[in-house]
């Protein structure tokens, strides 16, 4: 009798998937479910948890909730006998009513308004600093090799503040190519700027911010800024002793106080063998700032892996926890994420669930990160300490605010192509009937502003995994809904909705871990793309 009950299961278990999905398009392997990860979202989002802010309560809870979930799962500590990653942060919020710090050119001060005119805060989270340093225009603060590109050439940076432009140097139609075309490159994001200025030396850096060249308005620099608490990692390396912005009209006022042309120098700036301009210009006085520690953690499991030999290696699949937290005075303080990023939370939540059930010959780790939205803290932490030896890591796969719409005909995968996860992504939407969403110039840079980046900066072939936008059923009212959520990104309006459709979730997290089933069971890694800049770091591993 039992015996006869097994082959009648798995017959009617194929007629159903037959009848689910066309020919050739059933979903192999573990099949994500819409009910827990209903749930994990709805609590994830509540305002119970008050944001999962970096540093608040709701980012306590939400740790001890995910850590909890992990241990219930029955999947093995990613960190040794813990699931926790501890990450350190330090806090800074900058002080410039305590402050002296001002601009001069010809010995004459600028008189300019903190947060109207600029901003600035310490990069090494250190409470105070005293200036008194001469500033240069260093062009687009870029060193590229691969580009012949080197803004530092000749310069000596030390005890200097440098002015830079945001973006990259433009396309040209002799080489309409250059540093990724129409696309960003990391070295036009402002994050890199920074990280060079620190790489080079100098004692500190002020971004030029123009809105086409930041692709934001001038508001959102502001409203990041000013009196607003910013995050950096508290161990390895630290940043300048000032990183700041200002305005367009701020740095025409400085240029020409100055005698200097900054529409000239700009042009310049975007021809190979540009050298720097120092300027008649020097920063001076103290800058002061509140600075305090914390730790967060990244939460890690584990699923082994079956082959005696291939499980050494590691699939990741990551989504960030955090949100914004608690913040202001009005009617509703809590920024509850639900969309951005409860939903890849409890996505990966419910992927972790099935994966159980049926290991792949790869382990795969399932890694919620911290600190996402203080600039990619968590995954930069675990990249610089790893729990499994990024040379075995065989791919990262991010997910970062999933499809709430509905079910979608494709699926995007900008930023696989970079490497040969772009044919197991093929195979991915294949099998689940899906077609891959058409590529589009990355204008805004959105390869380096996940969490799958800090794994591809250290040579992890990795990116996110995005919803589709071909929705089944009624397009214009898909696209609509889809289009309001804009006014929701980062507001205290993005909020979990009981009659969400989760289908597009289900789906976007299915794939996600079909995905990483067919690169956990490869005979060998995904590997970089010939001559990408990220697979120089994977050669050396």
């Amino acid at each position: 009798m039992h015996t006869l009950i097994k082959p009648l299961a798995a017959s009617l278990l194929a007629a159903s998937l037959a009848l689910a999905y066309p020919a050739g398009a059933a979903p192999v392997g573990p099949q994500v479910q819409e009910a827990p990860l209903r749930a994990h979202l709805a609590f994830l989002a509540s305002d119970l948890l008050e944001g999962r802010g970096t540093g608040q309560r709701g980012a306590d809870l939400t740790v001890a909730y995910l850590e909890a979930q992990a241990r219930a799962l029955g999947l093995k500590p990613g960190n040794g006998s813990s699931y926790l990653q501890p990450v350190n942060i330090a806090g800074v919020v900058a002080r410039p009513a305590d402050s002296s710090l001002a601009l001069s050119a010809n010995g004459a001060a600028l008189k300019l308004q903190f947060g109207k005119d600029w901003v600035w805060a310490p990069g090494d989270a250190v409470a105070e600093h005293s200036f008194d340093a001469p500033l240069v225009f260093a062009g687009y603060g870029i060193s590229a090799p691969e580009e012949g590109w080197n803004d530092f050439k000749d310069l000596d940076v030390k005890g200097k503040i440098l002015v830079v432009m945001v973006n990259d140097p433009q396309p040209t139609e002799a080489e309409p190519n250059r540093f990724g075309g129409k696309s960003l490159t990391y070295y036009g994001r402002w994050t890199y700027k920074f990280e060079e200025a620190a790489r080079q030396g100098a004692l500190g850096v002020l971004l030029i911010h123009t809105t086409p060249s930041a692709s934001y308005a001038w508001s959102v620099v502001q409203n990041s800024w000013d009196n607003v608490e910013r995050f950096q990692l508290a161990d390895g390396e630290r940043g300048t002793a000032l990183q700041g912005w200002m305005t367009e009209d701020s740095a025409r006022q400085l240029f020409a106080a100055a005698g200097a042309d900054l529409d000239q120098l700009r042009a310049a700036a975007e021809k190979k063998g540009f050298k720097a301009v120092p300027l008649n210009a020097r920063l001076q006085g103290s800058a002061k700032a509140s600075v305090r520690k914390i730790e967060q953690f990244n939460v890690a499991a584990v699923v082994p892996g079956t082959d005696a030999r291939l499980k050494d290696e590691v699939v990741i699949y990551s989504a960030h926890w955090d949100h914004l937290g608690k913040q202001g005075t009005g009617k509703d303080t809590i920024f509850n994420g639900a969309v951005d990023n409860a939903s890849g939370t409890a996505g990966l939540l419910a992927m972790a669930a099935e994966a159980r059930l049926k290991p792949a010959k790869r382990s795969q780790m399932f890694l919620w990160v911290a600190a996402e939205e203080q600039g990619l803290l968590g995954s930069a932490a675990y990249a610089s300490k790893p729990l499994w030896p990024l040379a075995k890591t065989a791919a990262n796969l991010n997910l970062d605010s999933l499809n709430f719409v509905g079910k979608a005909k494709d699926i995007g995968v900008q930023g696989s192509e970079r490497t040969e996860l772009v044919k197991f992504a093929r195979q991915a939407a294949t099998a689940l009937g899906l077609q891959i969403a058409p590529a589009k110039p990355d204008l805004g840079g959105g390869y380096f502003r996940s969490d799958h980046f800090s794994f591809a900066k250290v040579g992890v072939p990795a990116f996110s995994i995005e919803g589709g936008r071909d929705y089944v059923g009624d397009q214009e009212a898909a696209k609509a809904k889809a289009k309001a959520y804009g006014a929701r990104y980062h507001q205290v309006t993005d909020e979990y909705d009981p009659s969400w459709d989760l289908t597009g979730m289900v789906q976007q997290a299915q794939f996600t871990l079909t995905l990483g089933l067919l690169v956990a069971n490869a005979p060998a890694m995904p590997a970089w793309n010939k001559g990408d800049p990220f697979g120089a770091a994977r050669a050396s591993k």
